[in-house]
């Protein structure tokens, strides 16, 4: 035998059908399971409407007292069309400094309204290592660390190649430069930091990946960037090849130019405008979760280290040995030359005595090798990031 489900609608009139009939309302009432004020509703209901009538009305209340004003969606919907790619916190955040009077809804009220507009594009869900937030220990002022890097090539309409180089100050996330550069060598990223320096003055230290010009193949890495920096009391800090997380928070500031400056203009001139645009509207307009909704300009204070400077020369402890790089990038010892590195030349370096009879070769306190009787010299491998490093003179 087969169960009958009967739906509840034909239960109803059922009831009223047989309580018509003659049937007791309360024995009715018992066998359908209900109270006898329910049996009575349905009977008053299908007076009224007839069976139609018997059907579940909506339970949703007629009013909603909390509900969001015509007045302050149409203000949210028109800031998010200006803003296509702001969520509800940052347009929320917004509008309360425009609108200090008002009444604002939840973040996902705001996100429901928006979605109901048609104005959320479903994202594909991607798996997401752990966060690394080692490297931002030491990162607790202004001007403790600079982030820079180039965020791709790309050619403008006028097919002119267009490197994009940014820099960003990791404790308030301040964008203080996105310069469209000709090359990604020494000379234009040296002018670009020059030209932040004399604005803002003197970080601490640098980070940035493990690419020219930024770093070379030479021992512990140095390049004539990298020493330029040292010698101005900068500590250059790389992070681990192919671990872009270490700088995160330089990262995430490239996914939104990526998001604003596309497609590319059609020419460098143009494109740098639309940098500047870029700039101004990341630091003084935006607000960033990160930073409890504040803009980056809020945060930010100059260096009070200022710039221009003398350059630093190495000091080095009396009983090590010192050489000076020759413009070949060699230098003499034991009566040989052995090539250090063309980011040294004319630099001084030191070499100190070791227990077993070898010398370790330094520049400044970044160790670049050993030179053994037998072997000659052995370079070093690079030093791996670490939070707390300031290689400095």
């Amino acid at each position: 035998m087969t169960w009958r489900e009967t739906p509840v609608t034909e239960q109803r009139y059922e009831l009223v059908r047989r309580y018509g009939a003659g049937e007791s309302m309360t024995a009715l009432c018992l066998e359908y399971g209900v109270s006898r004020k329910t049996g009575h509703k349905w009977l008053e209901r299908y007076d009224r409407g007839g069976r139609e009538a018997l059907v579940d009305r909506c339970r949703a209340p007629r009013t909603h007292p909390n509900q969001t004003s015509v007045h302050l969606e149409e203000l949210l919907l028109a800031l998010r069309r200006r803003r296509p790619t702001w969520g509800p916190k940052k347009l929320l955040e917004v509008l309360r400094r425009a609108h200090p009077s008002l009444a604002l809804p939840a973040v996902s009220t705001a996100g429901d309204i928006l979605e109901r507009n048609g104005l959320v594009t479903a994202r594909r869900r991607r798996a997401r290592a752990e966060p690394y937030s080692q490297p931002f220990q030491a990162c607790s002022a202004p001007n403790d660390i600079w982030c820079m890097d180039f965020k791709g090539h790309f050619t403008t309409q006028d097919r002119r190649v267009c490197h994009p180089l940014t820099i960003t100050d990791a404790y308030s996330r301040m964008l203080l430069r996105c310069h469209a550069v000709g090359h990604c060598d020494e000379p234009h990223v040296r002018e670009v930091l020059e030209s932040a320096f004399n604005e803002y003055g003197l970080p601490k230290a640098i980070r940035t990946d493990n690419g020219p010009p930024f770093a070379s193949t030479a021992p512990a890495g140095l390049s004539k960037l990298a020493v330029w920096l040292m010698k101005l009391g900068i500590a250059p800090e790389r992070i681990e090849p192919g671990k872009p997380q270490q700088n995160g928070r330089h990262e995430r500031m490239h996914r939104t130019l990526l998001e604003v400056c596309q497609p590319p203009a059609r020419t460098v001139k143009t494109q740098q405008r639309a940098f500047d645009r870029f700039r101004a509207d990341f630091n003084h307009r935006r607000p960033h979760e990160a930073l409890g909704q504040r803009f980056p300009i809020e945060l930010f204070t100059d260096s009070a280290r200022r710039f221009p400077c003398p350059l630093r020369e190495p000091v080095y402890p009396s009983e090590c040995e010192l050489r000076r790089v020759r413009s070949d990038g060699a230098i003499k010892w034991m009566r040989k030359l052995h090539y250090l590195s063309q980011a040294l030349v004319h630099e001084q370096v030191g070499l100190f005595p070791q227990a077993d009879g070898s010398w370790r070769v330094r520049y400044a306190n970044v160790d670049l090798g050993i030179f053994t009787p037998d072997l000659g010299f052995l370079k070093a491998p690079s030093p791996k990031f670490k939070p707390s490093s300031r290689a400095g003179l």
